[in-house]
């Protein structure tokens, strides 16, 4: 296995008492194995219930992207990361707001980022082409936009969990929406991922009549969020954020932003056909 060698500025993040601590400089020794453990644990973070948590994960992130580029083996996990690295960033911005900040902040910060983007996206011509699967579902074609963030439309995209594709499905999750993970791993086609993620958008909706939420489940998963609705007797997405992990925190009003870049529609505004 090709191993990596490196004397590099590496910040390990531990999780002691339930707080982000630092640890200074080492030299390190990675091979692709290792690489994808740290990776794994660096995701595990993303699981905090505190947004802010994630601005001290933005210098372990930029460390760890190019060692992962540097083999054919960890390059999808790259793609997974880069993918999430404004999430960190944000994390940064948000730091002098409360130690929690409301989905309502998340949403205009979101907002405010992508206005500095072009409205015009690279992938528009691959999303024209996936929306025909949305709308077979009977389900709004703009949220085809779910690929820009789980992906930013890179079908080589992995997690260190094992969600594959434009979509970041995982394998049980593929399987019950008819794909098949072998020999071809089919997550990885364009438009099986499509119409798989449509199908279990569809089935997500149906059960909880909300697009935030649908989408909260989608990211944190279906159990999760229907047991904090239960538990804090909520019936909407921001009466149960802060509770979620930080990542869906952060995905939820993320999908809203970049609809309403792409689209110039709003996620509150979309409705199923039929």
């Amino acid at each position: 296995m090709m191993r990596v060698v490196t004397a590099i500025r590496f910040f390990v993040v531990l999780l002691a008492f339930g707080a982000l601590t630092a640890c200074a400089q080492f030299e390190l020794e990675f091979d692709e194995e290792e690489l994808v453990k740290l990776c794994q644990k660096l995701q595990e973070q993303f699981q905090s219930e505190y947004v802010l948590d994630l601005a001290a994960l933005r210098q372990v992130a930029t460390t760890l992207i190019p060692l992962l580029e540097t083999s054919e083996e960890t390059q999808p996990i790259a793609a997974w990361l880069k993918t999430r690295l404004d999430y960190l960033e944000m994390a940064e911005e948000l730091k002098p707001t409360a130690p929690k900040p409301t989905p309502e902040i998340l949403r205009k910060t979101w907002q405010q980022r992508l206005e500095k983007k072009p409205a015009l996206s690279p992938s528009a011509k691959l999303a024209a082409r996936l929306k025909p699967y949305f709308t077979a579902q009977k389900i709004p074609a703009e949220l085809v936009w779910v690929a820009e963030v789980e992906s930013s439309f890179n079908p080589r995209a992995r997690s260190p969990v094992g969600a594959v594709g434009l979509f970041q499905l995982m394998p049980a999750t593929a399987t019950m929406m008819g794909l098949k993970l072998r020999p071809q791993d089919e997550r990885a086609d364009p438009d099986k991922s499509a119409q798989a993620a449509a199908k279990y958008l569809r089935y997500l909706y149906v059960r909880f009549k909300d697009w935030r939420l649908a989408l909260a489940a989608y990211n944190a998963g279906e159990t999760r969020v229907r047991n904090l609705l239960s538990r804090h007797k909520a019936t909407t997405f921001d009466g149960i954020a802060t509770r979620l992990p930080a990542e869906t925190q952060m995905y939820v009003p993320k999908i809203e932003a970049v609809i309403l870049r792409r689209e110039g529609t709003a996620l509150t505004k979309l409705t199923m056909r039929g």
